[in-house]
């Protein structure tokens, strides 16, 4: 009898465990870099996953750098090999916590938290604050947009003299997420 009744509480537990954690594997970040006068320098990356556990706030993500997508073929070429070195450094991760987060106070209405954590780039983790807007969709989705500034310098990746003046140092990041 105590066999069945532990069978069946665990059994009735993996759901409640399960919906602790949403997973995204189609988040979104787009980067600018661009500087005026000169042609945009500008990438987005449609593959990004991210887990959030609702029950803590701790969330990750994780970015491929091949899967940024540019315009222009040579400047995807530039930021893979020059720039980002991406077969030595293939992605990007964070580690963090929503600050102050409640699954209970989430509603369809964005509200502002900030998100802290640790980012690595090009093998560089820095401690960052972001504010991001998180917000409930009617099918029970958590959505997260996300606007932030990133120094290259920040991140040891080096611009070259020659076109220095071309592509910005501080770079605007915008990263949306849907969650299920």
């Amino acid at each position: 009898m105590k066999k069945t009744i532990l069978l069946l509480l665990f059994f009735f537990s993996i759901p409640i465990v399960a919906q602790e954690k949403k997973t995204a594997t189609n988040g979104s970040i787009y980067f600018e870099a661009s500087v005026p006068f000169y042609e945009a320098v500008e990438a987005k990356n449609n593959q990004v996953y991210t887990v959030l556990n609702t029950k803590n706030g701790n969330i990750s993500f994780v970015a491929l750098i091949k899967n940024f997508r540019f315009k222009r073929s040579l400047m995807e070429d530039h930021f893979n090999a020059n720039y980002m070195e991406s077969d030595k450094y293939p992605k990007a991760t964070f580690k963090g916590v929503i600050e102050k987060f409640s699954i209970a106070k989430i509603n369809t209405t964005p509200t502002e938290y900030f998100i802290k954590g640790k980012i690595n780039i090009h093998g560089v983790t820095k401690n960052i604050r972001v504010p991001a807007n998180i917000s409930k969709t009617t099918s029970n989705a958590i959505v997260i947009h996300a606007f932030f500034t990133l120094n290259t310098e920040d991140f040891k990746i080096e611009i070259p003299f020659i076109v220095r003046n071309k592509i910005a140092q501080n770079v605007n990041v915008t990263l949306n997420t849907e969650l299920q």
